[in-house]
């Protein structure tokens, strides 16, 4: 699922080519694209047009654009969502499921999503923060994160720090990826109890989380396959930056030991044994 890095980059390019653009109408192919816009999805293409796209902002994972009516389009990728920006003449996308028209008659935006767990919506008076996304937290990237906010609250939770760190009302944006690699970083196991980091441990690894998500940006995301693409469909490259997230048996960059796989949550955790070792007690898978 795309992380705070590759849906920030979604962000930027479609605040280049969108902000400032009037909608002139919406077509929406399959109706599971909008099942969270709860009116249907006629309304959702009705309340649309004639529209002024106003600007992109970004929530952790969630993107919404503000319009000038007060409203916002919401916006989720899901597992393999996509916003394209695509000429009027391009080929539909075999998994085109909304196509916006502008009536500049410029690029078209397309969303296309194969396994249709992404979604958008419209959210009534949403533009300044849209309230169904309002209980996400703040994302270390966002100029108003509180260090010392997130520093205490994480030191109260009695849980493991893999676990907090995936908690989008805690932190938004970090998924499994950057949470294993930011544990790489701070020579922490993703099993660590919370509440037995000191101040400065954890203030050590909220760094390294922004550190990570800062590069990661900067190089478009990572992309394991074609479902992740940026709104030109251009794939991210972090993935050859990967210290120890997919790169099981592989030596450590560190200290040269095999980055081991573990069992997490019905998904993987990578580390490594020699520089993040594992806390006595804690439990496996």
């Amino acid at each position: 699922m795309p992380e705070l890095p590759e849906v920030e980059t979604v962000r930027q390019g479609l605040a280049q080519w969108v902000t400032g653009r009037r909608i002139s109408t919406v077509e929406v192919r399959h109706p599971r694209a909008v099942r969270r816009h709860v009116p249907g999805p006629a309304h959702f293409a009705d309340v649309l047009a004639g529209r002024t796209v106003t600007d992109v902002r970004r929530r952790g994972k969630y993107l919404w654009l503000p319009l000038d009516s007060g409203d916002a389009l919401v916006g989720h990728l899901g597992m393999s969502g996509q916003l394209l920006l695509q000429p009027a003449e391009a080929a539909d996308e075999l998994h085109l499921r909304v196509r916006f028209r502008f009536a500049d008659d410029g690029p078209q935006l397309r969303f296309v999503d194969q396994r249709t767990f992404g979604g958008l919506a419209v959210s009534d008076g949403g533009a300044e923060l849209p309230g169904e996304i309002a209980h996400i937290a703040r994302d270390p990237m966002d100029p108003e994160f509180s260090d010392a906010g997130f520093v205490a609250a994480l030191r109260r939770r009695r849980t493991e720090v893999k676990r907090a760190l995936l908690d989008q009302t805690l932190i938004s944006g970090v998924g499994n990826i950057y949470a294993d690699e930011a544990l790489w970083r701070a020579g922490l196991h993703g099993a660590r109890p919370t509440d037995a980091l000191t101040a400065p441990a954890a203030g050590r690894l909220l760094g390294h989380v922004r550190d990570v998500l800062a590069e990661a940006i900067k190089q478009g995301g990572t992309s394991f396959d074609d479902l992740y693409v940026d709104v030109n469909g251009e794939s991210g490259y972090f993935d050859r930056s990967l210290n120890a997230y997919g790169r099981e048996g592989e030596p450590c960059r560190r200290c040269g030991a095999p980055i081991r796989r573990e069992a997490f949550m019905n998904r993987s955790s990578y580390s490594c044994p020699r520089c993040q070792p594992r806390p006595r007690g804690a439990l496996r898978g």
